[in-house]
């Protein structure tokens, strides 16, 4: 039986599956972690490498072949796809660490960024199966994205491609935390909820909440936000032409407050030629799609 394990590194915890390469789920977790304990990320790994391994065993004792292993992560994808080449700031130890010669492994385990992974797994199993042309915008404490393009994964030639939320939109504006002004993260990500609300709102749910509720400052922050990621939205559209955009993340769980008001915005600022207008789906694989893509990488299923 083919099936892979595939890791979706997060800030606090682990989440993992197995799946056969047909894309059925033979066991799903979501372990946490301590963050201040030097590679306690990486010790967690390893364990679940093996718990799954025994699980899957116990199952089909018939069947002992052994997985192919996946894994995604915040940071840079060295081009090689062995390791995170970049990720500074967190995870310390996680750059540069080759994952088969740790846990070890016989056979190479690929590395994406998380972004990419999510993507991956909603083309396989989700929202964007289908699709040659579609990228995806993750909607939290900040602005993740990745794009396919003809079928391929956008990776760039640093494994930079699809960070849309590093995008301008206002030149004049503040740097975010990669010195870029004005940025899509900044408009709506819930790290800049606090500036942009003056403190009335301490999250982007809270805000959504009031705005529902009818308080009008709410809407007037709220649809401010919105009307920046339309305008963003219309303008990723140009440059990659997709038939589709996923929208996934925290926010994106706002339902028709995020979308309906999405597709108003995008309504007046979208460019159709040949009257193509394109679709703006929600995701649909939740908090482990970073996972499932990490799996569908190691099948082979992208390169």
């Amino acid at each position: 039986m083919e099936h892979a394990i595939g890791f979706d590194l997060g800030g606090s915890s682990v989440k993992a599956v197995v799946v056969t390469a047909a894309g059925d789920t033979l066991a799903q977790k979501n372990v946490s972690f301590d963050p201040s304990v030097p590679m306690d990320w990486a010790r967690t790994i390893r364990q679940l490498t093996s718990d799954l391994q025994d699980e899957v065993a116990a199952r089909f004792p018939s069947e002992p072949v052994k997985p192919r292993i996946g894994l995604s992560a915040p940071g840079l994808a060295a081009r090689d796809r062995c390791s995170i080449a970049c990720m500074p700031g967190r995870l310390q130890g996680l750059e540069g660490l080759n994952w088969a010669e740790y846990l070890p492994w016989e056979s190479p385990i690929p590395v994406l960024n998380d972004a990419h992974a999510a993507l991956l797994g909603e083309a396989w199993l989700g929202a964007a199966q289908g699709f040659d042309d579609v990228f995806l915008l993750t909607l939290g404490t900040g602005v993740g994205g990745a794009a396919l393009v003809a079928g391929q994964l956008l990776r760039g030639h640093t494994g930079r491609g699809g960070h849309f939320g590093h995008s301008s939109l206002d030149p004049n504006g503040s740097p975010d935390i990669t010195g870029m002004p004005g940025s899509l993260e900044d408009a709506i990500g819930n790290c800049s909820i606090t500036v942009r609300t003056g403190g009335r709102y301490p999250t982007t749910h809270a805000l959504v909440d009031a705005y529902k509720a009818g308080d009008q400052v709410a809407a007037e922050i709220w649809l401010k936000s919105v009307k920046a990621l339309a305008c963003a939205v219309g303008s990723f559209i140009n440059i990659v032409d997709p038939e589709a955009v996923i929208i996934g993340g925290g926010i994106a769980r706002s339902g028709p407050a995020l979308f309906e008001s999405l597709q108003k915005f995008l309504d007046a600022v979208e460019w159709r030629p040949t009257s193509h207008k394109v679709k703006i789906l929600p995701a649909k694989m939740g908090e482990y799609a970073g996972a499932y893509g990490s799996a569908a990488h190691a099948l082979g299923k992208w390169q």
